[in-house]
């Protein structure tokens, strides 16, 4: 067996850049916009056949994973990824299946588009920031343009086709500040799975750029649009951080790279064909190789697990006591410190410490076989006793210590 035959004991999967940072969109909290090309404007034929081979010969299976990402992976074109699923299909052994993603800002979905992302069961994240405002004061296209309006259509166009996209919202320092109106907006496309990513960000002295979100208004935000979520649609949308902490709270393990305790199994290829540790790092410290390297060899070497590893590794001393650390294990090393203590921990302790004790009691009610509808009922009356007698002025129910009207007040019940 040679190194490219090299076959992988666990199950990873491949971001696929096929255009590298490539993008018709000019957001302004893009981290990779900015970095120079590392190939050509579109991936070759035969790049693509060796990475698709290449996945699946090193792929435990039967199912094996690919994310189509980028910059703005349509732009390599439709009959690119029609000539994706013939490779797929070529290399497939038999009773094995491909599951593939594409994150898409949605402006050159057309009926074409959506016609063969539904015959081919592709997922497809679409990046909507929320209201269509915040949108278009982040998302403009090269011309200064919003792009809001051309992600609804694309919303529309594969709904109707059956695919229920997920929403991808980042959540900046702006956003951070309208939770209510950024969730209730997302909810009402109906797609029924919502994800929201904190944007963290330095500049060239280190700190948080202004687009990039505190740690106090993350936490903010997710409290807010927690309790509305709880209270108002169990079982009728997901929200991806809730989801796994609902998982952790049930005893299983987070499904998340940022969440779990190590990483690295999720490795990115660029339109050359290079291979790096994780979409965060792609720079030469984290090329692992090429293709022809063989990803199985690649996934597996002591490099790439030391990478992964160093997650646990390098967590900050006060996480090791902290006792939400099996919900967050550090975050991403992206977001560390220079002490291994990550921006977000601020938000992300008030939210595990706001929401883990309501989760327990929704999983406790579920496992009695309480319906859903009855449990949001009980949540709804715990949060009017709550707030009866609340006036703005008056310190927020939530216990963060600050007046309601400057925490909670437009969620409240």
């Amino acid at each position: 067996m040679t190194c490219a035959d090299v076959r992988s004991d666990r199950p990873f999967s491949v971001m696929v850049k096929p255009v590298g940072s490539l993008c018709n969109l000019r957001c302004t909290y893009c981290y990779y916009l900015p970095k120079p090309r590392l190939g050509p404007p579109r991936m070759t034929d035969a790049t693509l056949e060796a990475l698709i081979a290449g996945q699946i010969h090193a792929s435990p299976g039967p199912e094996v994973s690919f994310v189509w990402h980028g910059g703005e992976p349509t732009l390599a074109g439709l009959d690119f990824y029609r000539r994706v699923v013939e490779l797929q299909r070529a290399h497939l052994p038999a009773g094995w299946q491909c599951w593939n993603s594409l994150q898409t800002n949605g402006v050159l979905l057309d009926d074409a588009w959506a016609d063969f992302l539904a015959q081919e069961r592709f997922d497809v994240g679409l990046s909507i920031d929320g209201t269509s405002w915040i949108h278009d004061q982040y998302r403009p296209d090269p011309g200064g343009r919003g792009s809001y309006q051309a992600g609804v259509a694309a919303a529309g166009r594969l709904m109707a086709r059956g695919l229920r996209p997920d929403l991808l919202c980042t959540v900046t320092s702006t956003t951070a500040a309208e939770p209510a109106a950024v969730y209730r907006n997302l909810r009402g496309f109906g797609t029924g799975w919502v994800q929201f990513i904190p944007i963290v960000e330095h500049d060239a002295a280190g700190a948080l750029t202004p687009e990039s979100v505190t740690g106090p208004a993350y936490g903010d935000f997710l409290c807010a649009v927690f309790d509305e979520w709880v209270r108002h649609d169990l079982g009728a949308t997901d929200v991806q951080l809730f989801a796994e902490t609902a998982r952790v709270v049930s005893g299983g393990q987070p499904g998340l790279c940022w969440m779990a305790p190590t990483c690295g199994r999720a490795l990115v290829i660029e339109s050359d064909g290079g291979v790096y540790s994780c979409d965060h790092f792609v720079n030469p410290e984290h090329r692992l190789g090429d293709t022809a390297d063989g990803l199985g060899a690649l996934v597996d070497s002591d490099v790439q697990r030391a990478f992964g590893d160093n997650k646990r590794a390098s967590v900050a001393e006060r996480c090791v006591s902290c006792p939400w650390l099996r919900f967050c294990n550090g975050g991403c090393p992206k977001d560390r410190d220079a002490d291994g203590l990550n921006v977000l921990c601020a938000g992300l302790e008030r939210f595990f410490a706001h929401a883990v004790p309501v989760l327990e009691q929704v999983a406790g009610w579920a496992r009695r076989g309480e319906a859903t509808s009855s449990i949001m009922e009980r949540l709804r009356q715990q949060a009017a006793a709550a707030w009866q007698g609340v006036g703005r002025n008056d310190p927020c129910p939530c216990g963060s210590g600050r007046k309601a009207k400057d925490c909670c007040w437009a969620t409240r019940p």
